[in-house]
């Protein structure tokens, strides 16, 4: 018989061995926890994803979604998460009609109904739905762009809590099981021709950044992500952009890294206090930074072009320094982020399938505006995972091609519905969201 102590022993070990089991299953770089993915560069390192698919074949499931929203689906465990506003028709009798409202660029038409701000948390192994928690009721303040909507900005997680950031509609934290923690209201702000908000928080240790550019006063804020308390917050000198900030630990000093069309910041990720800043991007700065160990590169593409890479040991004001390593002033993305897979930059130019690549190194152009085939508007940023690139159009098309300095494509998949929202790797599944689906897309049980 085993003697007591050697049985306290065996189950201590047992548990301590199970406990290490999880954690490397649920293991950060193995999840997609944030925009952007746990790289923050569109890239996984432990993804294996289907190379070849269509609406019959490589299917695992999907999950009808209603309401509207363009949000990156967010994967941590068995747990898949994702945004919808969904328009309950309910109308605010005080409020004019679409039809009564003057004309506004593009159209664009404020709404008299109440909409949900919906959060919902599916079954990653069968796309049920697990829980829904409605955020707020409202009737939002300002109409959005028509390629836009009330639930683009994406959820983050680390695997105990879920931010949820709705904008003008307020801040959310949830906890797994879809308990809410706390909320945090900050008010309604005006965006640029009543486009919309879009950026999404961004998570480092047990601090939440929201990045608040709009037509109002810009502000910068971090915040206690247990509590919602505010640490600091900054204004800004800026107007409405969409860029989700990059929060990275370079040389003993943690940056808040955004982009906008006045200046790149770097602020202090402790107390809020600039590392450095640089001019030079053009409007509408939507695409988010990436990094590697020596640079930060950022770019924009509305109105101009422009790509800087930049140390991310600047300090002060580093416009037109030799702190850029090198810049680009064509071919850059209007919506879509870049991907920065491996040493190599790939972009898009405006929104439109047309492929640049570069030595994030050198700045050599490796690929130059070169027509992607069958692939037309672009709105996904562009993952990357097992030596592939997935490039995602408008129309349900994704374009695979194989990572390296030659445009060498693998193949062409499509859906049957529309895809703005950038995709997710986990595992052997690649994660779509579609118009009105969300798809798990994979060759076999994860």
């Amino acid at each position: 018989m085993m003697k007591p102590s050697m049985l306290y022993l065996s189950a201590w070990i047992l548990l301590a061995t199970s406990q290490v089991l999880v954690a490397e299953d649920l293991d950060a770089s193995r999840q997609w926890g944030q925009w952007r993915g746990p790289t923050a560069t569109g890239v996984t390192p432990h993804g294996k994803p289907p190379l070849t698919w269509s609406a019959e074949k490589n299917i695992a499931w999907k999950t009808a979604i209603d309401g509207k929203g363009s949000s990156t689906p967010i994967i941590w465990g068995d747990q898949v998460f994702l945004l919808t506003a969904i328009n309950t028709g309910k109308i605010a009798p005080d409020l004019p009609k679409p039809e009564e409202q003057p004309e506004r660029p593009f159209g664009i038409k404020f709404p008299n109904t109440l909409y949900q701000f919906v959060v919902l948390c599916l079954d990653r192994k069968t796309g049920k739905e697990l829980w829904r928690r409605v955020s707020a009721e409202m009737v939002p303040h300002e109409g959005h762009h028509h390629d836009n909507n009330y639930a683009s900005a994406s959820p983050t997680t680390d695997g105990q809590r879920l931010w949820v950031w709705f904008g003008s509609a307020g801040l959310f934290c949830y906890d797994m099981s879809g308990e809410l923690l706390w909320k945090r209201d900050f008010g309604a702000v005006s965006m640029r021709r009543s486009f919309g908000e879009g950026s999404s928080p961004a998570l480092h240790g047990n601090r939440l950044v929201i990045n608040r550019d709009n037509e109002d006063q810009s502000y910068i804020v971090v915040l206690d992500a247990n509590t919602g308390e505010t640490i600091w917050q900054k204004d800004r000198e800026e107007i409405s952009s969409w860029a989700t900030p990059l929060v990275i630990e370079h040389a003993g000093r943690t940056q808040v890294i955004t982009s906008a069309s006045n200046k790149v910041r770097s602020y202090n990720l402790a107390d809020g206090s600039i590392f450095w800043e640089c001019g030079g991007q053009v409007g509408n700065v939507t695409p988010c930074p990436v990094a590697d160990q020596d640079r930060v590169y950022c770019m924009s593409g509305y109105n101009g072009s422009i790509c800087q890479a930049i140390s991310l040991l600047a300090k002060g004001d580093v416009t037109g320094s030799d702190q850029i390593a090198w810049s680009l002033d064509r071919g850059t993305p209007y919506v879509p982020s870049p991907l920065l897979f491996d040493g190599l930059l790939y972009f898009n130019q405006s929104n439109d399938g047309i492929l640049t690549c570069v030595d994030a190194e050198t700045g050599k152009t490796l690929i130059e505006r070169t027509r992607m085939p069958e692939v037309g508007r672009i709105y996904a940023s562009a993952v990357g995972a097992d030596n592939r690139c997935y490039f995602v159009s408008r129309d349900g098309a994704t374009l695979v091609i194989e990572k390296g300095p030659q445009f060498k494509v693998l193949s062409t998949n499509r859906l049957p519905e529309g895809v703005d929202a950038s995709p997710a790797i986990v595992g052997n599944q690649l994660f779509l969201r579609g118009d009105q689906h969300l798809f798990c897309i994979s060759e076999s049980n994860p």
